[in-house]
């Protein structure tokens, strides 16, 4: 990652410097992807992804400007960390996820139906630890949208380093509690304190957000997962992980100290199919137009269920994973019409 100031001064500025020169001449822009389009396969894929495009970064703009408000309404800073000023955030956060949500429903006719215990119903007044599969951004935007706008939960998130290439997120999520990590760059014990800390002290509407696979599913990155549990003397897990068609061996540690850090909070289970092909921008050019629906799916486990010994642990979270694989290959939803208009299944 480059430095904090390269990222704040010369690529936050020239996001917005791009967001307003693009919407200045969006009709031109729009013109030349109407006519181009009869000659790219696919129902007006090119001037979809311009839209999508103009729109992601004018979306990025205004929220660089929102954060600018809120930080000089802390007094340049002072008080950014205050509780009231964190309260403003999520706020601002949630005004934006729906705002990005409504296009996407939208531009792309995506839809999203939530099935099972949600941090609704679960407990009320619980912290949670939402522990979710990984398969790409949007996966990621669409569990802080629903933890955020839905269940009226503060997320704390332990997300990639790499995301901070995006100047809105890079300010708003390090202007809360949340941890970016380098994986491979951090030693597993530094990972595991800085990851036990972000989850101290969670309180009644706190949602602990983490991924345990670290990434993306690719058949690579499992077929290197399995091969390092195999070369460690970890057999019977590598033969586990061997019998996952979807997901990658979860890693325990990060896990395993929030639940430690946090012994009172619930832990919730993600699964959600839909996007799984979704993980490069290659991939949302080969799926457009879209027309998808996204289904997920949560299990609510209270604190008192989650076991306590090291051995333990590690077999509970695999014969979750396991039972989270199982209902991907289950619910592979197909393409819906046009017409239909999203919702939100009740299950």
């Amino acid at each position: 990652m480059p430095p904090v100031w390269v990222r704040r001064m010369v690529i936050a500025p020239a996001v917005v410097l791009l967001a307003f020169t693009l919407l200045t001449t969006l009709p031109v822009w729009l013109l030349i992807a109407l006519a181009v389009s009869p000659v790219v396969p696919g129902r007006l894929r090119v001037p979809r992804v311009v839209f999508l495009l103009i729109v992601y970064l004018v979306w990025d703009a205004m929220a660089l400007a929102g954060l600018a408000v809120l930080w000089v309404a802390s007094g340049f800073g002072w008080k950014i960390r205050g509780p009231g000023l964190q309260r403003a955030h999520y706020v601002l956060t949630g005004w934006f996820l729906r705002s990005l949500f409504w296009f996407a429903r939208w531009s792309l006719h995506l839809t999203i139906d939530v099935v099972g215990t949600d941090p609704d119903t679960a407990q009320p007044g619980r912290p949670e630890i939402v522990v979710s599969r990984h398969a790409g951004p949007g996966d990621s935007f669409t569990l802080i949208h629903a933890l955020v706008n839905w269940f009226a939960r503060e997320p704390r998130i332990v997300l990639k380093a790499a995301l901070q290439w995006d100047p809105a997120v890079d300010v708003l999520l390090n202007r809360l509690p949340n941890r970016f990590i380098s994986p491979g760059r951090t030693g597993t014990a530094t990972l595991e304190q800085q990851i036990g800390e972000l989850a101290t002290g969670l309180d009644d509407n706190d949602a602990f957000v983490i991924f345990p696979e670290g990434g993306n599913f690719t058949l690579r990155r499992r077929a290197s997962a399995i091969a390092r549990l195999w070369s460690r003397g970890l057999h019977d897990l590598a033969a586990r992980a061997e019998s996952l068609n979807n997901l990658l061996p979860p890693k325990p540690g990060g896990l395993f100290a929030a639940i430690d850090a946090a012994p009172d909070a619930g832990v919730i289970f993600v699964a959600h199919t839909g996007l799984d092909r979704m993980t490069s921008v290659a991939d949302v050019w080969r799926e457009l137009p879209m027309d998808k629906r996204l289904v997920m799916r949560f299990w609510s486990v209270p604190p008192e269920e989650v076991p306590t010994g090291e051995q333990e642990r590690i077999d509970w979270l695999y014969d979750w994973w396991a039972r989270i694989d199982a209902w991907i290959d289950e619910n592979r939803p197909e393409p819906r019409p046009l017409w239909t208009r999203p919702g939100r299944a009740e299950a």
